[in-house]
């Protein structure tokens, strides 16, 4: 199956090499290879022949200016994927995204939702939780001297390799017409897991439990777990240890 992935970091480098192996011609488009979103400037060529695209690109930034950049994007990957006659769109996304209207990061995400869903092409949506690669980014955003600002908002951590297994799984698949929700084995306090960072890596920081400190500080509940979702094996301290 001929696949074509849009976005080649983290995610999307894994999911090719995971597509190829399993036998798909799965090619990776960015701005490195002439793709560029904001103008739809080699989307064309990019999806032709294409019966899936999977949508694992991101926003430059995280703060208001991420609403227009998924809006553009998106209106541009979807116009591209009709016009080739792509039969399925698969998107990255996080879980509950839509629960977290006061982080203009995850509304652009779910408006990407939203796009994907009214588009007339079948879709699956992955829904994933914070990935573990990202923690000490977490933990550097609301770090002041040797203090770590964390509240204390539930997360369940899950390895980028477990993200893009799942990501071409569902790529490889029939549409879902809907969300997976995927996620590690263990829940943790994002404070918690901050102190267990710092303490597995040797770093003399130390965290201060705040309830308002970062992104994280307007997350409400427990809306960044997947309680029945699929589930990966990796947990966050073995990981560590391959670090």
């Amino acid at each position: 199956m001929k696949i074509a992935v849009i976005g080649t970091g983290l995610i999307g480098t894994q999911v090719i090499q995971r597509l190829t192996e399993a036998g798909h011609d799965a090619t990776g488009h960015s701005r490195s290879t002439g793709v560029d979103l904001l103008t739809g400037e080699g989307l064309d060529e990019a999806l032709s022949g294409a019966e899936v695209v999977v949508d694992v690109y991101n926003s430059p930034t995280f703060d208001e200016a991420a609403i227009d950049f998924f809006r553009t994007a998106e209106t541009h990957a979807l116009a591209a994927a009709r016009k080739a006659d792509v039969r399925h769109v698969v998107a990255l996304s996080i879980v509950g995204v839509d629960q977290v209207p006061d982080v203009a990061y995850y509304r652009a995400k779910t408006l990407q939702e939203d796009l994907i869903k009214a588009n007339p092409i079948p879709y699956s949506i992955v829904r994933a939780a914070q990935f573990m690669e990202f923690i000490p980014s977490v933990l550097d955003f609301t770090t002041e001297g040797d203090v770590v600002r964390l509240p204390s908002t539930p997360v369940q951590p899950i390895s980028s390799a477990e993200v893009a297994a799942a990501v071409a799984e569902v790529a490889a698949g029939a549409p879902l017409q809907g969300t997976r929700d995927i996620a590690g084995p263990e829940v943790f306090p994002l404070d918690e897991l901050g102190r267990i960072t710092l303490e597995a890596t040797g770093d003399n920081r130390h965290v201060v439990t705040d309830e308002t400190a970062g992104l994280f500080g307007a997350v409400k509940g427990d809306v960044l777990t997947a309680p029945g979702g699929h589930l990966g094996t990796t947990h966050y301290r073995d990981w560590l240890r391959t670090r």
